[in-house]
């Protein structure tokens, strides 16, 4: 028999490590404050419960706008924390293990991936709930499903935002980095509270803007709450970028890691 023959046949996924990984991050404090209790907390003080939640918009409420934000934060704090707790496994040897294993490291980092998506669905679910219970409107159906769906494939994003920081830092603190940096983002980038003036101009610039705004567009079709209008190349040039910064920055730390290996 040659050795072809006997070698074991390598997987693309790990049910097992995905469930564990799941359990895991929901017995994790942490993950659960800043993934699920802290976007349903904001939007309840932002728009469930706030005198303006009911006012108009484009195609719903205010509501409505308030959900989507606080659902893509949820999401943006998910994918940046998992995915840097993932590359800081690999960055302290997990990898040798997984290599030992049928499973390789592409597979373990598509688990791990899908775990961090799986995640971000239980916050973005939970924020949809609460905001259906306290009144968040659409004028269709649809709108509902293409905002989650922007927030969850957008969320990606913020995965490699993750995996650069788990590589390139201290893994003790990659993740609680990760995370609090994305509530940075947040407070300067348009999420939390409408800005105008010069901050909104800042603003436009940060990496949660974009991503928000896309988010928002079934509801707002780029309409802010200021008065003013985001043109879709500009929203979308914003994802470009802040895209191609975050995947230099996972390519980076993957070529760190290697150099100390």
């Amino acid at each position: 028999m040659t050795a072809t023959a006997i070698r074991p046949r390598r997987a693309v996924f790990a049910p097992s490590l995905f469930r564990i990984e799941v359990l895991r991050q929901l017995r994790n404090p942490f993950t659960l404050v800043f993934t699920l209790a802290m976007p349903i907390g904001m939007y309840l003080i932002f728009g469930g419960f706030a005198e303006w939640g009911d006012a108009p918009m484009a195609h719903g409420n205010t509501k409505f706008q308030v959900m989507v934000s606080m659902g893509a934060f949820g999401t943006a704090t998910a994918m940046s924390s998992l995915c840097s707790l993932a590359a800081s496994e690999v960055r302290q040897g997990w990898g040798r293990q997984i290599a030992m294993t049928p499973l390789p490291i592409g597979g373990y980092a598509a688990t791990k991936i899908t775990a961090a998506l799986a995640f971000s669905s239980l916050s973005v679910a939970g924020v949809f709930v609460a905001g259906i219970l306290t009144g968040a409107q659409a004028d269709d159906a649809w709108r509902w499903i293409v905002s989650a769906a922007v927030i969850l494939v957008g969320g990606t994003l913020f995965g490699l935002w993750g995996m650069g920081v788990g590589m390139l830092l201290n893994p003790d603190s990659a993740a609680a980095l990760a995370s609090i940096a994305i509530t940075v983002f947040g407070f300067i980038g348009n999420v939390f509270m409408p800005l105008d003036g010069a901050m909104l101009d800042v603003a436009r610039f940060t990496p949660l803007y974009g991503y928000v705004s896309l988010a928002r567009w079934p509801i707002t079709d780029g309409q802010l709450i200021t008065g003013q209008t985001d043109p879709m190349w500009a929203v979308l040039l914003n994802i470009v970028v802040w895209a191609a910064i975050f995947l230099a920055l996972a390519l980076a730390g993957v070529v760190r890691s290697r150099r100390r290996a």
